[in-house]
């Protein structure tokens, strides 16, 4: 055999010239944007994201809790079309899925919130601001207008300033959101001890540590110092500095169904109330006017040892009948998880960190890139359970789950 013939049977593979596709070409699930991630990135940032509250017992216990479903698919099904599409508040989405709120965007990376609302535009998803966000109300608003994205949230802190909690509602109504989603687990700070151990503060500041992790992650560095300064974008100067838990003790121990009512009163869009861990609370946000619930505990960055909000789905759908939409978050890291939150009775899922793992590794490429996995991942779980739309699953999606 010359070396013709070896060349006819070994082809080489061409040499993908850039390092962002280069590096993304090797993550096939969330994991790999994960690993991928925490070579890039200063570790007190990376704990920010990958941690949670004390032992981080609920953060586990949440993914666990997805993975201890099982399938009982249907075979001999023609699953050569599947439809991933459903509706969410009246708009069309491509699968039943949307991107939580997530502090802080712009310290993962310069793009922050702008390139994920992209993101999640190019994919016909919604996109959440949070009050934390680095980008103000304006300027998401209109960054995500220009490509093509409309189908933005609003997700609200109550801060002990009532005057500024309003002035939040109102911006965001003015500025086109679509639903405002209040958040009710963060009336005192839950202990995150990563963040602890890495004295993480907004803005990040030169220490010894600091200094020494500039040298061994550069660019990062670099990509910042390029960048306008981080900042609370929609918060006045007294929240721009400090730790993680100094910010949250601004907000408001006194949430009660009130706050709720009057939000209502105040906001001319969808309501969703974020945080409520059961049927009984489930139905006095309904009550308080409410348009859905979004079942979480905060990725396990709060109360530690809070059951996973997987396992309340379908206790709370029975409590709520079909009327009433019910989102589900907290351990969502593949597509599917998101079919078993589908199957169990919720009108769509959301992710945190599986998305700022893409976008620490490579911006808004590495967002496109956690959206196409899950993307893909839902489609074949679909179609290897013999499941052809979103409707037939939430119809008959508790025949196809079992418990390990």
């Amino acid at each position: 055999m010359d070396i013709r013939e070896i060349r006819e049977l070994i082809r080489m593979k061409p040499v993908e010239p850039d390092i962002i596709k280069r590096r993304l070409a090797r993550c096939h699930d969330v994991g790999d944007l994960r690993r991928s991630a925490k070579l890039l990135i200063p570790r007190p940032v990376f704990d920010y994201v990958d941690g949670a509250a004390d032992e981080e017992l609920s953060m586990a216990g949440n993914v666990g809790a997805f993975r201890r479903r099982r399938f009982r698919p249907n075979h001999l099904v023609d699953v050569a079309r599947v439809d991933t599409g459903t509706r969410l508040f009246g708009r069309e989405l491509s699968m039943p899925l949307a991107m939580a709120p997530t502090g802080y965007s712009r310290m993962m990376h310069p793009d922050g919130e702008i390139a994920v609302a992209r993101a999640a535009g190019r994919r016909k998803l919604p996109y959440t601001l949070s009050t934390m966000g680095t980008t103000s109300i304006e300027d998401l608003a209109a960054g995500a207008r220009a490509a093509g994205q409309d189908d933005i949230w609003f997700q609200l802190y109550m801060l002990k300033d009532h005057g500024l909690t309003l002035e939040l509602v109102r911006r965001a109504a003015d500025s086109g959101y679509r639903a405002l989603v209040v958040t009710v687990d963060t009336t005192v700070t839950g202990f995150r001890v990563r963040d602890e151990h890495n004295g993480l503060v907004i803005p990040p500041e030169l220490t010894v540590s600091t200094i020494a992790s500039i040298g061994s992650r550069p660019a990062y560095w670099i990509r910042m110092l390029r960048n306008p300064a981080i900042r609370f974008a929609n918060l006045p100067p007294d929240f721009q500095s400090g730790t993680v838990a100094s910010g949250i003790a601004r907000f408001s121990a006194s949430i009660t169904w009130d706050n709720i009512a009057e939000l209502r009163e105040h906001f001319p869009g969808k309501l969703i109330v974020k945080g409520p861990l059961g049927a009984s609370d489930a139905r006095r946000a309904i009550e308080a006017g409410a348009d859905g619930i979004q079942l979480s505990n905060h990725g396990g960055r709060q109360l530690d040892r809070a059951i996973a909000p997987i396992d309340l789905v379908a206790e709370v759908r029975d409590a709520l009948g079909d009327g009433p939409c019910v989102l589900v978050d907290s351990g969502i890291r593949h597509g599917a998880d998101l079919v078993v939150a589908l199957a169990l009775g919720a009108d769509a899922g959301l992710i945190g960190r599986a998305y700022l793992y893409g976008l620490m590794a490579a911006g808004e490429a590495g967002v496109d890139r956690a959206l196409e996995l899950l993307a893909d991942q839902f489609t074949r779980t679909m179609q290897l359970l013999g499941v052809t739309s979103v409707a037939e699953l939430r119809k008959h999606g508790r025949e196809l789950l079992t418990e390990a």
